[in-house]
């Protein structure tokens, strides 16, 4: 503790800053590497006219309550907090489109990830560029609002994506780390750039050739993993910290990505390695040791914080329908008198689908509350069909809905492990459906039939990924990130691997099969109710 307090009062501290779609986290790391305090703010998207966005003040009003609160529990915990800082880094929600004019007035209300406006403009990329452009990128949302000639687009001067705006405020610096970047547009990972090409093919094109901008003078300058992105302005420590204790002059690491601080938190960036995140959605993010034989609409390209290709398996769905069912469990049981902690019920349920038939007894769910890429669905509905001799009991019931929830990710893994042939050294799980101890992680093992992973500090999340790369970037020594990362970081770290059963694995193939013959039944249910 005294060691801590020090490092506060010195300024011998990070700070590590993420922004995620429904909290805006803080945290401070010393010289150990594991927070130190942190701080949080709640906040959601809005639907506005069709839209789903969030307002550049809640941004910063967030911005603000996370670090006062990080500071605030620096006090409790140290009686101090500092004043300066040895380093920060900024992540958020990758993708989206905000665009500013040349008086850096926001043209258009953002427009996020979670957007599904762009279908024309990604199609039209993709067959241009030969290259997988999902909706939610960046480029996707810009050459969309030029098909639709939306008037703000020839007064564009920047595009960014929210990392890249916060750092942009408090450092005055265009620049983006090559792995939110890749979410941007596509990365030539022999370059660490913008790839070239793509970017003639895009200006060529007779509805962009005309414009009074050029994709240069508009997009950020991508950097990598350990390289300076600027430092604290003045104007920034004020929007940052409006006490004024905080001192400028600080340096900042490259804004990154959610999906690569989540590969840093998880010591997921070396080739052949890789890491699922699984809760309100999954996705597993997996280093790959060569490009793809072809384009799979169903696979994100992205790249790693020090520019290694990446693959994205991305589901809109996971865990909300499994969290449906548990709350469901907790109104008869609240009905009929008794009190629920909701710890012991998820705990209760999950260990009882470990009981279950290896193939859920024939039931079949669908966790579709949302439209999903990988199987073709613009919209859902969540559904639990079972033929008349299924064995309908709790434990069948609770295994289909954990399988469930991650059968639309095998979908997209199998492309990876089974159409291409690749195999991984490492699969790292993080994420709320493996809180239960071996229950998620047994699963996924058996959906993936790989060995699975959970460390102690998978739960720290994006913050403390981005604080490490700060970390990186002034502590180096030379090493490259993942190397740096397994001596500095995670060489002590306390991990828990499960090999898959073969028996679950068994029973898991027999559910998908099941799966994806029914895609039929939700999608018919998706067009008549």
């Amino acid at each position: 503790m005294a060691s801590l307090k020090e490092q506060l009062e010195s300024g011998n501290i990070i700070l590590g800053l993420e922004l995620g779609s429904t909290r805006i986290k803080a945290v401070f790391i010393g010289e150990n590497h594991l927070p130190a305090a942190e701080g949080s703010f709640t906040w959601e998207n809005q639907l506005s006219d069709g839209i789903w966005t969030y307002s550049l003040d809640d941004v910063w009003k967030g911005i603000q309550a996370a670090y006062q609160a990080c500071t605030q529990d620096a006090m409790e915990k140290y009686q101090t907090v500092p004043t300066s800082l040895s380093a920060v880094g900024i992540s958020a929600m990758m993708h989206g489109y905000l665009v500013f004019d040349e008086n850096e007035k926001l043209l258009t209300p953002f427009r996020t990830w979670r957007n599904t406006i762009t279908e024309e403009a990604a199609a039209r990329l993709t067959e241009l560029f030969q290259y997988n452009i999902p909706q939610r990128w960046s480029i996707a949302h810009l050459y969309q609002a030029i098909l639709n000639k939306e008037k703000h687009v020839p007064q564009i001067r920047s595009i960014m994506t929210l990392a890249a705006y916060v750092h942009y405020r408090l450092t005055g610096e265009n620049v983006i780390g090559i792995g939110d970047a890749s979410g941007m547009f596509p990365i030539d990972i022999k370059t660490g750039d913008y790839d070239s090409s793509m970017i003639e093919q895009f200006q060529a094109l007779y509805n962009v050739k005309g414009l009074p901008w050029k994709f240069r003078d508009i997009f950020p300058r991508v950097l990598k993993a350990g390289e300076n992105a600027g430092a604290l302005t003045p104007e920034g420590a004020r929007l940052l910290d409006p006490s004024g204790k905080l001192q400028p002059g600080c340096p900042f690491c490259p804004p990154e990505g959610d999906a690569q601080t989540g590969m840093v938190a998880t010591n997921s960036v070396k080739v052949r390695t890789g890491n699922v995140s699984a809760g309100t959605s999954d996705f597993a993010i997996l280093v790959l040791e060569r490009e793809l034989s072809q384009i799979y609409t169903e696979i994100d390209l992205v790249t790693s914080p020090s520019g290694a290709l990446a693959a994205n398996v991305h589901c809109n769905n996971c865990t909300t329908d499994l969290n449906a069912w548990v709350n469901l469990f907790r109104e008869f049981a609240e009905g009929m008198g008794i009190p629920v902690d909701m710890n012991q019920l998820y705990s209760y349920l999950y260990q009882k689908a470990m009981t279950s038939e290896k193939n859920a007894g024939g039931l079949l769910s669908y966790n579709y509350y949302s439209g999903e890429g990988i199987t073709g669905l613009n919209s859902g509905r969540p559904l639990l069909v079972r033929k008349p001799d299924a064995r309908f009991n709790l434990a069948n019931l609770m295994r289909a809905n954990l399988y469930s929830s991650l059968a639309t990710l095998k979908i997209g893994m199998d492309i990876i492990t089974k159409q291409e042939g690749m195999s991984f050294d490492r699969i790292m799980a993080h994420g709320g459906l493996f809180k239960t101890k071996e229950v998620g992680q047994k699963i996924l093992a058996a959906a993936l039939d790989t060995p699975v992973t959970v460390m102690e500090t998978a739960g720290q999340g994006g913050s403390w990924g981005i604080a490490l790369l700060a970390d990186y970037m002034i502590h180096s020594e030379g090493l490259t990130l993942d190397d740096w990362l397994d001596e500095k970081v995670f060489a002590n770290e306390q991990r828990f691997t499960l090999e898959p059963d073969k028996e679950d694995v068994k029973g898991f193939e027999e559910f998908l099969e099941n799966y994806q013959r029914g895609l039929s039944i939700e999608k018919e249910a998706t067009e008549v109710f």
